[in-house]
């Protein structure tokens, strides 16, 4: 797959992906392009000239997503950014989340977890000059957002690698639960052990329903590409609810996908419009109080 930007003026939809079933196609596709540009100036040089940009081909990450072993070889050194060609990688790296070449987030996970728990270290070595608001305070705010950035993007992940994440918030607990060994209070002062937290799998399908929320029902223009089409109405058994609000969920046999946000999303959905009238009248704030129920 191949994404080419047009910079034309009042081009909005400027964006053209070129699928190919074969790496043959991909490359002739590639050449084509390359060819029907030049007359039209669309070159590097002429991004440099036009849009005043300066692109450093040292920058440019390039990687080729294929189950076929003989891709990467096929491409190597084919690829080139200002004349410079660019090297192959396993893995790339988009605004902090990185992805491999067969579209998993394991490699990100063990990266965010390692971050994790060395704050969970430096959580425990100043422990005891808190009280447990403070610690509990300290792991939501320098903690918890490292387990949770761009949820919503590797929620895919198999649960073997997000209960790592969810192995790092237990050992954070269980420091902020730790009684304070100096002067215990009195008592009738005994402060209440903490209350247990949200799990982060729960959090996540929260924040999945308010973001799939917005998109289906306020129709927020940067998400229309998450929005799926209504399910045919059928009749409800005791078994399968329906309602007015349900999506088609997108049929798939591979574990990963069903995992997607998509995926994962359109069920969660069609159960919860099932058990929460009146969906359309809701606001963000009114969804994420009755996901939480």
């Amino acid at each position: 797959m191949l994404a080419a930007y047009v910079d034309l003026k009042k081009a909005f939809d400027s964006v053209h992906l070129i699928f190919a079933e074969s790496l043959e196609v991909l490359v002739m596709a590639l050449e084509a392009l390359h060819e029907e540009a030049k007359p039209l100036g669309l070159e590097v040089s002429w991004l440099k000239t036009n849009v005043q940009v300066n692109f450093a081909p040292e920058k440019t990450q390039a990687m080729v997503i294929s189950r076929s072993p003989a891709a990467g070889p096929a491409v190597e050194g084919r690829l080139r950014f200002g004349g410079v060609p660019l090297p192959l990688q396993e893995a790339v790296k988009v605004l902090g989340v990185e992805v491999d070449r067969e579209l998993r987030f394991d490699g990100h996970i063990k990266h965010i977890a390692k971050k994790a728990s060395n704050r969970v270290s430096a959580l425990r070595r100043v422990a005891s000059f808190l009280d447990w608001g403070g610690k509990l305070l300290l792991y939501k705010a320098q903690i918890r957002p490292y387990l949770e950035y761009a949820a919503l993007s590797w929620m895919s992940c198999a649960a073997s690698h997000t209960r790592r994440l969810d192995s790092i918030q237990r050992r954070a607990l269980r420091l902020v639960d730790a009684a304070d060994p100096p002067d215990p209070p009195d008592p009738p002062a005994q402060i209440e052990p903490v209350s247990p937290l949200d799990s982060l799998e729960h959090r996540r399908d929260v924040a999945a329903l308010v973001v799939f929320h917005k998109a289906q029902v306020q129709g927020v223009p940067h998400l229309a590409g998450l929005r799926q089409p209504p399910r045919i109405a059928t009749r409800s058994t005791r078994t399968v609810l329906t309602s007015g609000d349900a999506v088609e969920v997108p049929r798939s046999r591979a574990s990963q996908h069903q995992r997607t946000f998509v995926g994962r999303v359109s069920r969660m959905w069609n159960i919860f419009t099932a058990a929460v009238p009146h969906i359309q009248e809701m606001n963000t704030q009114s969804v994420k109080l009755a996901v939480n129920r």
